[in-house]
Order: structure tokens, then sequence, then C-alpha cells
């Protein structure tokens, strides 16, 4: 494997699969924070320090335990380029902390790109694991396996009555961090969704945007995550997030019933006027084709868009943002010449697919 084997494609092996609930639940994700005992943290380490630690997890990812889970490959960011890290950014499988601040980082890929292991950012390790729909057990329980390998064979920084110990106080206990994807275009048409956000916040979860903290929820997909790491149990944490997550899915499933049946001629205008600029358009900015895009998703979802695959529309999601445009280009681009370069390949793909 080489890094471009994971840069010149939009989409992760894993997506292509269709998961539980995948009309609502775009992805799932769990990410599990851990520390070395006796190393300095990696915002107080030196390069010695830090490189010290990539060499044990190259141990670990040498290991015969870790090649029975298949392929992996070690990335120095220190050997990319700027784009090349966006790109990874953009498909979510490095931090944009990563890829901006960190000296001696790095990131271990396994060959779909389901499993992320960032090193070097926050935390000497956070494992991530990515799932199509909605499989937030299933998440979890390949976290667990993978953060096991990795504590047989390091010490774990680890605290009898903190738990796991992290550079944030607010990821001290279990270290864990599970996410799912929602997609709800309809509950932010009926406008419920300011409701139901302000409910998610007072159980402990918390709501972000595609890209995580301190980014903006466009296309009308919400990132829902859990908020407290300490003081409950691994089981806890993904059971209260399963249970709520439920709830949001079934009150989508309800607003887009309630859509058809009141406000039909309304809704198939929205999606079918959003598939009409998108496939004849010759330039669109980021968040119009991020919103018409959501609108093309509900058009396929609700059955309208037959011909066209939920596939194609999450490859979107990545293939029209600016350094995937630029690095499939290969150069830089102004904002017109995205704009203009993000409209033909929406154009192509749908039009493939219609």
């Amino acid at each position: 494997m080489s890094l471009q084997r994971f840069t010149q494609h939009p989409w992760s092996n894993w997506m292509k699969g269709e998961g539980p609930d995948s009309d609502i639940v775009i992805s799932t994700r769990l990410r599990i924070a851990r520390n070395l005992r006796q190393h300095p943290f990696p915002l107080l380490a030196t390069d010695s320090q830090a490189e010290e630690v990539v060499r044990k997890v190259k141990e670990v990812i040498d290991s015969s335990s870790m090649k029975k889970k298949g392929a992996f490959e070690l990335l120095s960011m220190e050997d990319m380029k700027p784009l090349e890290k966006r790109v990874l950014v953009e498909k979510h499988l490095i931090s944009p902390n990563l890829a901006e601040e960190s000296r001696k980082g790095a990131v271990i890929l396994s060959e779909d790109e389901s499993i992320s292991v960032l090193v070097n950012e926050e935390d000497h390790l956070r494992i991530q694991v990515f799932l199509p729909g909605f499989q937030l057990r299933e998440a979890w329980e390949k976290g667990s396996k993978m953060d096991d390998i990795f504590e047989k064979q390091v010490n774990y920084a680890f605290d009898e009555k903190r738990g796991y110990l992290t550079s944030c106080p607010t990821n001290v206990g279990t270290g864990i961090r599970a996410s799912v994807m929602l997609h709800l275009p309809a509950l932010v048409m009926t406008q419920q969704i300011n409701r139901i956000l302000q409910a998610i916040t007072q159980v402990g979860l918390v709501v972000r945007g595609l890209y995580g903290e301190g980014s903006e929820a466009v296309g009308n997909l919400f990132q829902l995550s859990n908020q407290v790491t300490l003081g409950m149990s691994e089981a806890d944490i993904i059971s209260n997030l399963y249970s709520v997550a439920s709830q949001i899915i079934e009150q989508e499933r309800e607003a887009r019933q309630y859509l058809q049946e009141h406000s039909r001629i309304s809704i198939e205008d929205k999606i079918f006027r959003s598939y009409g600029i998108l496939t004849h358009a010759r330039t669109v900015e980021s968040k119009e084709a991020a919103q018409r895009l959501s609108d093309v998703r509900l058009g396929i979802d609700l059955g309208y868009l037959q011909a066209c695959s939920p596939f194609v529309v999450n490859e979107l999601l990545v293939s029209t943002q600016p350094g995937f445009l630029q690095y499939d280009a290969g150069q830089k681009l102004t904002a017109e010449q995205r704009d203009e370069r993000r409209a033909s390949v929406i154009r192509e793909r749908l039009k493939c697919n219609s």
C-alpha cells in the first residue's frame, strides 16, 4: 500500500456497503483515546519523545496479532504534502488537528479504511472505526478488539479512579467517543430540528457538523455523539447514544411521511429543482452543492429518483470538497475554478446514474 492508495478515490471501501437505517444514518464512527504510560503527552513531548511513541506503535503494527486483522499502513505526516493531508481530512481519516499542528504525527490505515489510528495528535493514540449505517455496537466491538491488541503490547496511562488518562479532561474515563452521522432534511424542513437539538444536550450528548467539533452542519448532516466519558461504562455510553439516535431516526421518518402526505408537490419540486440545477449548472459553491445534494439524497430515499444511487451522493460529498477537487486536478485552484470544477464533477456523476 502507499499514500496514493488512500488519496486517489473520494470513497473508502467500507462506504460501499449498506448498513442498517442507511436511508438516514450515513455512517457510524467510534473513537478511542489512549496514551502511553511514562511518555509525555503529545502537547508536551519533544520530537525525539514523539518519535519513540511512533516506533513503539510501529512494533505493534508489525506484530503477528495485528497482521491477523489484515493489512495496515503507517504514514508519516511529515512525508505528506498539505493537499494530501487535506484530502485525508475530507475523508475523515485524519483530523484537522493532526494535519495542521502535529510535528511527529502519523496515521495508521487499514486497507479498506474502516480503521484509522491517529498517532501523536492530542493523545498518543486515537483509534477510529468507521462503518456504514447505524452500527454502534458493531463499531464498539471492532474498536475494542483493536484497543486490546495495543494494550497487550504497550502500557497505557491508566488510573484506578479516573480511568484512562487523556490530554483533554473531557475524554478522561473510558476515553471513547461514539457518533452517528445523520441526514435529517425532513426535521429541518418541518422546523423541528432546533427543539430536538436542545433536548439532546440535556442527556449528555452533543451535535456537531460534518467535520466534528467547530464545524457547521451543512447539507442537513448532523453528527450526534456522546459528551460524557467519565462515570459511565462503555456499554452505557453506547446504549444511551443508540437509544437517542433511534428516536431521532424515527422522528425523521415521521417527518418525511408528513411531508409526503401534506406537502407532496412542494417536496417533489424541491427535489427535482435541485436535481435539475446540479445536472445542468456550470458553477456551484460548496454550501449550495451540499444543500442540493441533500435534496437529491432525500429524493433517492423517498423513491423519486430511483435511477440514482445514494452511494454516488455520499461520494460527491467528499469529491466536491476543496482539497479533493484540487488534488484531482493536480494543482491549486481559485475559488471560482473550484466552483466550476465542482459543477462539472457533479454533472458527470449524477448523469451517469440518471
